[in-house]
């Protein structure tokens, strides 16, 4: 008996499932949804935090203080887990971080043409970064990140690569308030064969990543003790839709199709923060949401930051719970960061 499973099948599993809102469901969500528990805690709108990774904004590269090591996993409802790992060093007036990011969806449920199961699929995606970032002066730094992702949905298919380009810029407004302004995934695009699949009834599609420009700020207040930040993303993501017609050749009707271009847009707001508690504790707090055409959809999450020396090494763990909205579950981030420099 043939086994019955399509790559739309594959494509939704591997983007609603990975996704949170209905807005993530394109081409690399699963690198939406934030990167470690600090960063998902504070609602993800750290993009002009001097704290934050690097992924978030290549202009963070130069404010590392020293070099550090990060791992972090994500726990997460559906079959979902996420890893990441990144290294961190600063440079003269500089900086430069790698890091990767390994998300898998399992338990896919896979059947024949009579309804049974035949046996359980999963999906393995990547997506792994370079940054560099430079201070231009005591105010203004910059960045460029270079992106390589890789998705594996089923064997037959054959795994599919690209590579995407962020570019960022952060400005010190004043002492206590950082702006920042971040162009993700250009030039990004997922190309499919199905024809390994399919034979003559494979075809090949293009799937772009949505193109996204976000603005964020970052406000120190209360000597330090406590920082908020909030973000501003607009994304685009491009459609393709087909419409049938009826017109006469003469006498007779004939169909025809029409496939139109069109340009979605999502307006997304985060708003988040930190509260140290003491010198070795703080917790996090943050909602990652929609603004508009998406039914308002919102991710709030909460978490806290341990500082605990090991040895020589300084090191801080993090937990990080994110409900998901939708009512699909909720995840669980576990973040750990050693500095290698004293």
């Amino acid at each position: 008996m043939m086994r019955r499973i399509s790559i739309p099948v594959l494509l939704t599993a591997a983007t609603l499932v990975l996704s949170v809102p209905v807005f993530a469901q394109s081409p690399g969500a699963f690198t939406r949804l934030g990167f470690g528990a600090r960063g998902v805690g504070m609602g993800n709108a750290v993009s002009a935090d001097s704290s934050a990774s690097p992924w978030y904004n290549p202009a963070l590269a130069p404010f590392a203080s020293r070099q550090s090591l990060t791992a972090s996993v994500g726990n997460l409802s559906l079959d979902r887990d996420l890893q990441f790992i990144q290294f961190a060093t600063p440079l003269k007036r500089a900086g430069i971080a790698l890091g990767l990011t390994h998300a898998v969806v399992s338990g896919i449920d896979g059947r024949n043409n009579d309804g049974l199961h035949t046996e359980d699929y999963k999906t393995s995606e990547f997506a792994g970064f370079l940054a560099f970032g430079l201070q231009f002066g005591e105010r203004v730094s910059g960045g460029i990140g270079l992106q390589l992702f890789r998705s594996d949905l089923i064997d037959g298919l054959g795994a599919v690569n690209t590579v995407g380009i962020d570019l960022g810029l952060t400005f010190r407004a004043r002492k206590d308030l950082r702006l920042a302004l971040v162009l993700d995934d250009l030039l990004a695009r997922f190309s499919w064969d199905s024809s390994g699949l399919f034979s003559s009834g494979g075809k090949s599609t293009t799937d772009n990543f949505p193109r996204r420009v976000r603005l964020g700020a970052s406000h120190v207040r209360m000597d330090g003790r406590l920082q908020l930040v909030a973000e501003y993303e607009a994304r685009f993501s491009s459609a393709e839709i087909t419409r049938a017609s009826v017109q006469l050749l003469g006498d007779a009707p004939i169909q025809s199709l029409q496939t139109e271009d069109l340009t979605l847009r999502s307006d997304l707001f985060r708003a988040g923060g930190q509260y140290a508690l003491t010198d070795f504790m703080s917790i996090t707090a943050g909602v990652d949401r929609t603004v508009g055409g998406e039914g308002g959809a919102f991710r709030p999450a909460g978490g806290f930051t341990l500082v605990q020396s090991v040895g020589a090494l300084l090191t801080n763990l993090g937990y990080t719970y994110a409900a998901e909205p939708y009512g699909l579950g909720s995840g669980h981030y576990i973040s750990i960061r050693l500095y290698l420099e004293q």
